[in-house]
Parts: C-alpha cells; sequence; structure tokens
C-alpha cells in the first residue's frame, strides 16, 4: 500500500512536471495561472459568434463591405481606452475587492450584449451598441489579467522570456480552435440569434474563476493622490524616446488599411463559400495559430527586433499578394479550386500573422519600466488597437473610392495591391525600434513610492481578427 501510495505520488509528480516544462513553458499550474489562462480561452471561444456576426451584418441588416469595416472599427473604440478601465479597477474598489467584481461584472456584461444581439437588435446602430458593449465587457475582463501577466512576464529569464504571453495567446488559440467548426457548422442548421443565445453562456465563465484570483481586501480608501502620481511617472516614462519612438513604429505597422471585409463580402458573395466551409477555415487558421506561436517559441523570440520586424513586413507583403490569384480567378487556371486555394492560403497567411504578432506583446512588455508598467503596457496596446480602428476606417474609405460593393469586386484586385503596399510603409522606420545592443531596454524613470498601488491592466484581442 505504502509503494502504491508513493508510485502515485511519483506519477502525480511527473505530470505536475511534464506540464510546468512542456505545455505552461516552465509557468506552474497554480489556481491563478488556471483563472489567467481561462480568461483567454474565453476570448478564443467568443469566435464562435464571428461568422455569425459577419452574416447577420450582410445579410440581415444589408450592409456593404464599406459600412462594416467601419461598424467594426467603431466597435472596437473599448480597447482603445483600457488604461481608464485600469484606472477605475485600481481606485474604486468594489465591496472592497479591485479585481474580482470586475471580472463577475465583465462576464455578466457579456452575457447581456449577446443575449440582446439574439433577441433585440435589429439595426447597425444597436449592432454597434451590441457589439461594442461584448468588446467592453472582454477589455474590462483583459485588463484585469493582463496585468498579472506583465507582472510575471518582467520576471521571466532570457531563457524562458516570451513564455507566459506564448501560454496566454495558445489558451486564446486553443478556444477558437474548438469553436472554428462550430461557428460555420451551426450558422448551417440554426439562426444566427440562436448563435448568439448560445454564445452569451461563455462570458459567464469569466464570472466563475474571479473567485481563482489571488487578492486581499482593501480596508483603506481609494488613494488618489497616489493615483495622480501614477499618472505623473506614466508621462516620465512616456516622455522618453526610447519608448515613444518604438510606440509610433508599432502604430505605423497596424495602422496600414485592411481589405478584410471586403475580402469576406468576395468569399460569400462572388465564391459562394458556406458558413460551413468558413468554419473549416476557421478551424485551419485556429491550428495555424498555435503553430504560429510553437514556431515563435521555438526559433525566432531571441532575434532582434529590427531584424525580425523588417523580414516579417516583406514576407507578409509578398504573401498577401497571393489573395490576387483568387480574387482575379488565377487559381482555376492554373489547376487550384478555390476552396484548396482558400485553405492553403489562410494557413500560410495565419501562421505568419501570428509568430509577427508575438514580438509586438513582448516589445510592449519591454518598454514598461517599473512602477508604471501594467499601467503602460496598457497604453501602449490601446495604441495598437487605435492604430486597427484607423486600418478599419482607411480600408473603408478606399472600398468606397475604388466601387467595391456587396455585388461589384471588379476593384478588388486593386484594394489588394494597395493595402498590401501600404504594409512597406514602416520599413524606412525601422530604426526606431530596439537595436541589438539594447533590446534589454534599461529605462531610467522615477521610482514609485513604496504605498503607491499599480494599476494592474493591460492588452488584449479586438472585435475582429
Amino acid at each position: 500500500m505504502v509503494e502504491s501510495s508513493a508510485g502515485l505520488g511519483q506519477a502525480k509528480a511527473n505530470l505536475t512536471e511534464f506540464i510546468t516544462e512542456k505545455v505552461l513553458f516552465g509557468n506552474r499550474p497554480t489556481p491563478e495561472l488556471v483563472a489567467i489562462l481561462l480568461v483567454y480561452f474565453v476570448q478564443g471561444i467568443l469566435g464562435l459568434a464571428r461568422l455569425a456576426v459577419s452574416f447577420f451584418l450582410k445579410d440581415d441588416l444589408a450592409l456593404s463591405p464599406a459600412q462594416v469595416s467601419a461598424l467594426l472599427g467603431v466597435a472596437a473604440i473599448p480597447w482603445m481606452i483600457k488604461p481608464l478601465f485600469g484606472f477605475m479597477s485600481d481606485g474604486l474598489p468594489i465591496f472592497g475587492y479591485r479585481r474580482r467584481p470586475y471580472l463577475i461584472l465583465s462576464g455578466v456584461l457579456g452575457a447581456i450584449a449577446w443575449v440582446a444581439m439574439s433577441t433585440v437588435v435589429h439595426s447597425a446602430w444597436a449592432a454597434t451598441l451590441a457589439i461594442a458593449l461584448s468588446s467592453l465587457a472582454i477589455a474590462v475582463s483583459d485588463v484585469i489579467v493582463d496585468s498579472l501577466v506583465v507582472e510575471r512576464a518582467r520576471l521571466e529569464s532570457s531563457k524562458t522570456s516570451g513564455s507566459l504571453q506564448s501560454i496566454c495567446w495558445g489558451a486564446s488559440a486553443l478556444g477558437g480552435l474548438i469553436t472554428a467548426y462550430l461557428s460555420g457548422f451551426l450558422l448551417e442548421r440554426f439562426s444566427v440569434q440562436t448563435v448568439f443565445a448560445i454564445t452569451a453562456t461563455f462570458p459567464l465563465i469569466v464570472s466563475l474563476v474571479a473567485g481563482l484570483i489571488d487578492e486581499s481586501p482593501v480596508m483603506q480608501p481609494a488613494d488618489w493622490s497616489a493615483i495622480r502620481s501614477q499618472v505623473k511617472d506614466l508621462w516620465a516614462a512616456i516622455s522618453q524616446k526610447s519608448i515613444w519612438l518604438p510606440t509610433a513604429f508599432l502604430f505605423l505597422w497596424q495602422a496600414t488599411p485592411t481589405a478584410e471585409s471586403a475580402f469576406f463580402f468576395f468569399t460569400t458573395n462572388d465564391l459562394g463559400f458556406t458558413p460551413e466551409f468558413l468554419g473549416r477555415v476557421r478551424l485551419v487558421t485556429s491550428l495555424a495559430s498555435l503553430l504560429g506561436i510553437w514556431l515563435f517559441q521555438r526559433f525566432f523570440r531571441t532575434v532582434p527586433f529590427r531584424t525580425f520586424f523588417g523580414w516579417t513586413i516583406v514576407i507578409s507583403t509578398l504573401l498577401g499578394m497571393t489573395m490576387l490569384l483568387l480574387v482575379t480567378h488565377a487559381n482555376r487556371a492554373i489547376g487550384i479550386d478555390d476552396h484548396w486555394f482558400s485553405l492553403g492560403d489562410s494557413l500560410i497567411l495565419t501562421v505568419m500573422g501570428q509568430i509577427a504578432y508575438m514580438p509586438v506583446l513582448i516589445l510592449a512588455a519591454r518598454l514598461c519600466p517599473p512602477g508604471v508598467e501594467a499601467t503602460l503596457f496598457a497604453l501602449l496596446m490601446s495604441i495598437t488597437n487605435l492604430a486597427a480602428l484607423v486600418s478599419y476606417e482607411l480600408g473603408a474609405g478606399l472600398m468606397h473610392w475604388l466601387g467595391v460593393t456587396e455585388d461589384n469586386f471588379s476593384n478588388l484586385w486593386l484594394l489588394v495591391i494597395i493595402t498590401n503596399l501600404s504594409t512597406l510603409l514602416p520599413l524606412p522606420f525601422l530604426g526606431w525600434l530596439p537595436g541589438k545592443e539594447d533590446e534589454t531596454l534599461e529605462i531610467h524613470t522615477p521610482t514609485p513610492r513604496a504605498t503607491q498601488p499599480v494599476v494592474e491592466i493591460g492588452e488584449g484581442v479586438g472585435v475582429a481578427e
């Protein structure tokens, strides 16, 4: 019996060690880490409604590609004001707690948003508000858990650099993987309203795991003087050239126009792709995201920023041009079916896109000096989310200018060329990124007071991928 118990204990220890080293990249599976990963997982699993939203805007509300792009850009605004949520969480405790109640509230708001989408949303403005409310709910929960990620990422050694961000994004990709095919499968069999109703159950997971966050009640009232001091320290950090130049580069890189909405209309209205097939495409892209995270963690995380971003920009532009084969139907001339070409193209572009985005998170975390790391990280990621809004709105403007509509794709090839060539615009500014000699980013900032609270906020995923 003793030997059996000892063997069982050893097996449990071996399993824990395997999970720690191979699955969690060296991070111990604490209850709080489980809660963090579940929040990211929910972000991914909410992709169940992504196709339903696209078809709802296109078919039920009869919006044009330019209108859809503009709507999604506006609905992403909550991601641009995340530092505000962080200050609220830090300065306005609810029932004595600064983190858990906000997680509970975010889950409830998310559920309300999707219930509204399934019942009372029948106009573009109502859809914008409901999608924005869902975005707000995810952003608030992301504010809480990303702060924990940032604080722990700063303690990582060079050997494990980026590991925590990798497993968090892996959890999100896993959630997307589970619901990827179902997103199209369900649309083939149920209405979009039914899919929205099913989706409404998932945000409540965030509310349920709030109790796993390790937090003690706050006994003293909000210290607004400390928050004002932190804003001062934040400004001192932002004003440094070593911070705002890389941030400006990230903004330029993310703000180039996108043709995403037009391409969705093209694949459904011109190529006749069904929701079930688009679900397969999402399944492939979810697998590709996991592959991209693994490839980055395995091969690219030690590559200098300037080298990495330079090659990423060039290769992404070249790969993006492959869409021209599909929009001009040239793939048919070389004997490749539209469906197979779309699957292969999505696989390659998603792997490349995920590999390219991981350094954004790592660079943003490294830019954050002690004392204001969480607040500055949230601000940096809010700036990149603002860039995403600019990208959608510029794309909407180009679609309108080129006359690309729900049934006119004659100039889609030109839109693809313009949007892909625009991604080369940041190349002359690679020098704004940290060089190999200073990638440790030792930044001098005022040391915060010992009693000053750390505002725990972070970044997150936007409304549309």
